[in-house]
């Protein structure tokens, strides 16, 4: 266990986050190509404690709260839409470490740095055996897993009773599975969200518990369960945590629009200047305001999360299915106005060499996202508001 380590506030690692933008753009290239973040990348995140956001003090790390992380993410994004991503990535399973017994995060927090990524769909089976269990399984998406020490997986495994199965989150050595390179995508290349594979991986049951607890907050850590961070129910700390990246990837759009309007013209237009355009002056303005409009979701969703942490007041079935809901209406705004800004640049801006055609087939990529599409959280959203059931665990 690391001694605790100086936090530094939230305005000194936003400063780092906005020092890093200048690498993330001139890399940002070389991500997509080679579809991985680049070695300087990663050093740089972790030489600013990127990688200690979300982890106990007990263990040396920052233990911040989503609006801090959020703030973070929205410059990295800024920066390269890969990288915020992979990061709010790193930094939910790795939350998720704190759920499990307090042995288990002595061995995982030993690594310095560690990175932990995962998934929360059930690819796997996990059959019972002496002291364990032996897992087979298949998980798409795996963002960060060329770069990450464990996954953390989900399995379905019987219940306690053996008279049903229920869905079982485990956290394995990325050492252990195969590692399957498909990420060949429109966007969001440079995350690296490849496909793992266990064959026949024996899973200590001290690695193993229900999912059920994580998507409630029950932590089987008493240390962690002291923790403000862990007062949380899973999918509010997730839907805190992606935020950024969407917010991010529309502002680095707007930034690009505007360093490009002044010298451009509006073709077949007596327009010399498109910036003089009032076309041009609408389609900025309506990016810019659903840009905060995006802003105040995120803040809502990040207060929500923070405000609850902090005095561990239950949260409402309505206050979970809106953070769905908020984070859908995130995805949603930022798409439109970069897709605004975007078709607004022009034929030039479908070179690869300009950013904007990138930042648009990234902001797409995170729409497609199945716990963030702004209709499929919207429709939960309103069943709970007319006083029906959810049709989800994922709430």
């Amino acid at each position: 266990m690391t001694t605790n380590v100086p936090v530094p506030s939230r305005e000194e690692l936003v400063r780092r986050a906005q020092d890093l933008v200048p690498l993330l753009q001139k890399n940002a290239v070389w991500h997509e190509e080679n579809r991985r973040l680049h070695d300087d990348t990663l050093e740089a995140l972790g030489d600013a404690g990127f990688f200690k956001l979300r982890v106990p003090k007990r263990y040396g790390g920052f233990e911040v709260d989503t609006a801090t992380l959020n703030a973070v993410l929205v410059e990295l994004a800024r920066g390269d839409g890969a990288v915020g991503w992979t990061t709010s990535v790193w930094n939910i399973p790795g939350w998720m470490v704190g759920m499990f017994p307090d042995a288990l995060q002595d061995e995982v927090y030993s690594t310095p740095d560690v990175r932990v990524c995962g998934t929360l769909s059930p690819g796997g089976q996990a059959v019972p055996t002496d002291g364990g269990y032996v897992v087979n399984g298949r998980w798409g998406f795996i963002s960060g897993a060329l770069h990450s020490h464990w996954q953390e997986i989900i399995a379905i495994a019987p219940t306690p009773d053996g008279q049903g199965m229920w869905p079982v989150a485990a956290l394995v050595p990325l050492s252990d599975l195969q590692v399957i390179d498909d990420w060949y995508t429109m966007g969001m290349a440079g995350s690296g969200s490849v496909t793992t594979v266990a064959n026949d991986l024996f899973v200590p049951a001290e690695r193993v518990i229900p999912l059920v607890s994580i998507l409630q907050g029950q932590s089987h850590s008493p240390a962690s369960a002291e923790l403000p961070i862990y007062r949380n129910p899973l999918l509010g700390v997730a839907n805190a945590s992606s935020a950024g990246t969407a917010i991010g990837l529309a502002e680095a759009a707007m930034e690009n629009f505007l360093e490009r309007v002044g010298s451009r013209k509006i073709t077949y237009t007596d327009y010399a200047h498109q910036a003089e355009a009032p076309v041009t002056h609408l389609k900025v303005a309506e990016a810019r305001l659903q840009i905060d409009q995006a802003a105040f979701h995120a803040d809502r969703i990040t207060r929500t999360a923070d405000e609850k942490a902090a005095t561990g007041a239950e949260w409402s079935l309505v206050e979970r299915a809106r953070t769905r809901a908020d984070i859908g209406a995130i995805c949603r705004l930022t798409k439109s106005a970069v897709d605004a800004l975007s078709l607004a640049s022009g034929g030039s801006s479908a070179y690869s060499s300009v950013p904007i055609q990138r930042i648009a087939r990234d902001i797409h990529v995170v729409n497609l996202h199945a716990l963030m599409s702004p209709d499929t959280n919207n429709e939960l959203y309103g069943r709970v508001l007319l006083g029906l059931e959810p049709n989800t665990q994922y709430i």
